[in-house]
């Protein structure tokens, strides 16, 4: 990549002047509309029959992609072991999750981590190069006989999505079965995938942060918010606190998130012990332990047994408008917490939060399974003392939800032009957008060069620059980046109907709703009005077989609608 050639973004080396404030260009505040109640179950046609069952969705992998598709013949990942891999049943699983690879840093399945999954990427070298982020030893897999097909590799794609399960089904949308309709096999119900606790950093390097365990009854969707009262200055040495120990300084973050979390923030909301009896934050209550459910005094852990004291539960976006008067400002022009992961572990980057205070937490997760699951959610927060560059986020959602409207069975790219700041530095870039999200780019204006690129909307590629680029021109065209989104909107790769991915009625979460305007089974794509205009889209009249469920993308806040932001992080301070 040749940043130097860029007029007006320039690698920074760190040296003379220092960088301008950085910036985060944000749209109005969304307030969430009404949500209207469920609507009227839609009259389904009766489930196509499968090839085979299965017990569980990687025993389906194990046949339909290891099996048939040759991985374990004897020359190959059977007798031979290739590349000291076997992946004969009753061994392939151990041999893949958690197992090192060989050729690569990587592991070759990394649970909920697609990009860091090396099986993924060699599979994806001979599919579909798009998804393929780094570069991969010796020759695309299979080895011998064509690709998987585009459907088995997004089977795969969600199974290491959702944690690499070795028993039990995953669900993937309400009201369906992706991964099922992609291996043209029954499965089970799903079934709540639950991780366990991760290692916390040694003592001294860092400290674990814990959500209070959250119930997700089954079967639905929701975003919470409630505070919690938090002081751990006695756990951090005073060589990464600031001279009062209000502060102290990361470096990095690791988050452990179940693969049912859509996302998950901790923030300071900017507010101290004096505010914990604020009546806006009504009842405080044991969130977990013995006490479960007991009042509590959040500002006395063994009220609850050393467990969690929590406030009220509130149904609230980002936390907007939870708690006192000014909080949710707060948080919504900055607050500092979690930002050590602009970080990203890099020698003299870090960022501060505070020690002490009361902080928000932010829920939004999902239950597809039929069994209600107490969610966990686990960060790591890792110390430094070395800081000669201080790092805090860099932000465009402007555009949030120009992805909205883009009819059923369409692709549409939406592209918007941020202007840097002059003196910006920035470290690292990223994207955000929900499922139909195919493919996030970002390019220099001025050269035409592209410095960004990721296909994985639940696990954008979070690209650093070494070093970073200096923007820095006079002519704000120099300065301009151009950042693109392609919309899949129920196509497949070479373009016929997805119905599987198209947005649907029948598959929304609950509580939302859309007007179907295709059909999505029977005369697929046909324009049909509405939930009750099935006979529409009937192969021939009385065939029964029509299904008028195919939305336009939606704007919102749940996975299945849609968001377009660019994400990143600037140098603010020079040490």
């Amino acid at each position: 990549m040749l940043l130097a050639a860029a007029l007006g973004a320039v690698p920074f080396a760190g040296c003379g002047s220092g960088p301008g404030p950085a910036s985060s260009i944000d749209a109005p505040p969304f307030e969430s509309p009404p949500l209207p109640g469920p609507p009227s179950e839609p009259e389904l046609p009766a489930a196509p029959e499968c090839a085979d069952s299965f017990d569980s969705t990687y025993e389906a992998i194990q046949e339909v992609i290891f099996e048939r598709r040759g991985c374990t013949a004897a020359v190959c990942h059977g007798d031979a072991a290739a590349g000291g891999l076997d992946l004969r049943a009753g061994v392939s699983y151990h041999n893949l999750v958690d197992a090192p690879s060989v050729g690569s840093h990587l592991d070759r399945v990394e649970p909920t981590k697609v990009t860091q999954s090396y099986l993924f990427q060699k599979l994806a070298a001979a599919t579909n190069p798009a998804f393929q982020v780094g570069e991969i030893a010796g020759a695309p897999m299979p080895l011998s006989g064509p690709p998987l097909l585009d459907r088995e590799l997004e089977a795969m794609r969600l199974w290491i999505e959702a944690a690499a399960p070795p028993s039990g089904a995953i669900g993937d949308e309400f009201g369906g079965n992706r991964v099922a309709d992609l291996l043209d096999a029954c499965l089970p119900d799903p079934v709540p995938v639950v991780l366990g606790r991760p290692e916390p950093p040694k003592e001294g390097e860092g400290i674990q942060l814990s959500l209070p365990p959250h119930l997700i009854p089954a079967g639905s969707e929701f975003e919470i918010c409630f505070a919690e009262y938090l002081d751990f200055r006695d756990q951090i040495d005073s060589r990464f606190l600031s001279p009062d120990g209000n502060m102290v300084y990361a470096n990095s973050v690791e988050v452990l998130a179940e693969p049912n979390t859509h996302h998950m923030t901790f923030s300071y909301s900017g507010l101290g012990a004096g505010d914990v009896h604020a009546p806006e934050f009504g009842r405080w209550e044991c969130a977990d332990g013995p006490r479960a459910g007991e009042d509590c005094d959040p500002l006395d852990r063994s009220t609850c047994d050393g467990h969690s004291c929590r406030s009220e539960v509130g149904p609230n976006v980002a936390c907007i408008g939870y708690g006192p008067p000014g909080a949710g400002d707060f948080i919504r022009s900055g607050s500092p917490v979690l930002r050590a992961e602009r970080a990203q572990g890099r020698d003299g980057y870090f960022s501060r939060f505070p020690t002490h205070g009361i902080y928000y937490w932010n829920l939004h997760a999902f239950n597809l399974s039929s069994e209600a699951l107490r969610h966990h959610h686990y960060t790591n927060i890792y110390f430094t003392d070395d800081l000669r560059f201080e790092v805090d986020q860099y932000r465009d959602s402007s555009g949030i939800f120009m992805a909205a409207g883009t009819p059923p069975f369409t692709r549409r790219e939406i592209c918007r032009e941020n202007v840097v700041p002059q003196g910006t530095v920035i470290t690292m870039l990223s994207s955000h957008t929900h499922k139909r999200g195919e493919l996030f780019t970002m390019t220099l204006k001025s050269t035409g060069e592209e410095i960004y690129r990721n296909a994985f909307w639940d696990d954008p590629v979070r690209q650093n620059f070494e070093p970073p680029l200096l923007f820095d021109g006079e002519d704000p065209e120099s300065r301009t980046i151009v950042f693109c989104a392609v919309f899949n909107n129920g196509l497949t790769r070479d373009g016929d109907f997805d119905t599987g991915l198209v947005t649907r009625l029948s598959r929304r979460p609950p509580g939302t709703t859309c007007k179907p305007i295709a059909c999505a089974e029977g005369r697929i794509a046909e324009l049909c009005d509405g939930p009750g205009d099935h006979a529409t889209c009937d192969t021939s009249p009385g065939a029964g077989d029509g299904l008028c469920d195919a939305c336009a993308i939606t704007a919102g806040t749940t996975s299945d609608d849609e968001m377009f932001i660019l994400n990143g992080a600037t140098i603010v301070a020079m040490n």
